[in-house]
């Protein structure tokens, strides 16, 4: 799995700077990461039916195959130097993939803990899989953007459509569905509608995971712009904007951003009384770090402090998940983190295009400064979810008992 996230990261570091030599603007680069999400949106549950139903490699297989497909799309649409409208469809078959492919992993991920008898938390498992691909994305993201400084911006995308050939034909031969038992689904309409009825049941009308989930569009915009912005932003402020394993090399410092986190969130959570403490500390400061980063002019004060706010940011991720596990019920947990997941894509369609037309109008500065403020909208919900919350968090609950509700951790996600 660290190869594929190896091959699908070699282009996270130069995609915004890949979109704008195909022609489009600020705007339109960011409007063709909106149509990525709303891929990731509108397939996620149609997704989680097939790795439900047919398996868990078939879904991976597919999403793979997918990714191939869309990824030399965009090398095709990058040479013509096509308009927006193609742009926004492969984008959105992009978003396809990705549903399938990390769907299927964490569901496969997960079904086979199960059958092993792993009793580990899943504070610790979540961590240890962000240090993972973390790790992955160091080296994707690096290759990436040497390859792009050495021959041109479209050569990461034919080695990375290569490598996912290669990891199709690897999974092919080797992966299997271990402790995986195929539910009877009756269509995709009736999943989606008992996804519906699930997630409002012990979702948005429990409390503090209604409150948690509506921060989410929030802070996952924000987070997305944050790094694909940080790519032409970092390159203007160096100075020369053919500097592309410099945009690599970015990218790389939020990928050891989310291995530093992943390692501390554990010993980091202990710290406070209750997780909603971290994550309500966690959207101040990075809330702080993004108006510096808008502000300041030096290119390596400006590095640093991406590093700082990808570190702090990155940490939310295992607490957060660790929160609404906790207060989830186990037959009901996967139907609840796959909306948690769609409100924060939603988030990315709206908030992605916005901020990118407000660099395009005045500049990345004064977005990432705008971006802060959009951040600071998640804190009242964090405020309600630390009020609703039951003493301290849930961290006094064991997490995760994943010989009895493993395998229902996964169920419906896409």
């Amino acid at each position: 799995m660290m190869v594929s996230t190896a091959a699908s990261s070699m282009i996270w570091g130069i995609n915004t700077l890949f979109l704008l030599d195909a022609g489009l603007s600020v705007g339109q680069a960011f409007a063709a990461n909106a149509f990525f999400t709303l891929g990731q949106v509108l397939f996620e549950v149609p997704t989680g039916v097939v790795a439900d139903t047919v398996g868990r490699r078939a879904s991976y297989l597919l999403g793979t195959a997918t990714l191939v497909g869309s990824t030399l799309l965009y090398l095709l649409l990058w040479q013509v130097k096509a308009g927006f409208a193609p742009w926004a469809v492969a984008s959105a078959l992009l978003g396809l993939g990705f549903t399938f492919f990390s769907g299927a992993t964490e569901a496969w991920l997960v079904d086979g803990l199960a059958a092993s008898g792993y009793q580990g938390s899943l504070e610790s498992a979540f961590a240890k899989g962000q240090v993972a691909s973390g790790v992955a994305m160091v080296g994707g993201t690096i290759a990436g953007g040497v390859l792009a400084q050495s021959t041109n911006l479209g050569t990461p995308y034919l080695v990375r459509a290569v490598l996912l050939v290669l990891t199709f034909v690897v999974a092919w031969r080797a992966m299997h569905d271990v402790g995986f038992a195929p539910k009877s689904r009756v269509s995709v309409t009736a999943e989606m509608r008992d996804i519906l009825r699930s997630s409002l049941d012990h979702g948005l009308r429990n409390p503090p995971v209604r409150w948690l989930m509506l921060a989410a569009p929030f802070t996952a915009g924000v987070s997305m712009y944050g790094f694909y912005a940080a790519q032409p932003y970092l390159l203007q402020l160096y100075g020369h904007a053919d500097s592309y394993a410099v945009a690599g090399v970015s990218a790389a410092i939020v990928a050891l951003a989310q291995i530093l986190s992943g390692v501390t969130a554990p010993a980091v959570s202990r710290l406070f009384r209750s997780r909603t403490s971290v994550l309500l500390l966690i959207a101040v400061v990075t809330a702080v770090v993004l108006v510096l980063i808008g502000l300041v002019s030096s290119f390596w004060l400006a590095l640093v402090l991406l590093a700082v706010w990808a570190t702090v940011f990155a940490a939310i991720t295992p607490v957060r998940q660790a929160f609404l596990n906790s207060l989830i019920p186990s037959a009901q947990r996967a139907t609840v983190l796959s909306s948690d997941n769609l409100l924060g894509s939603a988030g990315g369609v709206v908030i992605q295009p916005a901020l990118g037309r407000a660099a395009d109008v005045w500049s990345y500065g004064q977005a990432y400064v705008i971006s802060a403020g959009i951040q600071l909208l998640a804190v009242p919900f964090i405020l309600l979810a630390r009020r609703d919350a039951p003493a301290g968090d849930g961290q006094s609950v064991r997490d995760s008992e994943l010989d009895d509700d493993g395998v229902a951790l996964v169920e419906g996600l896409g």
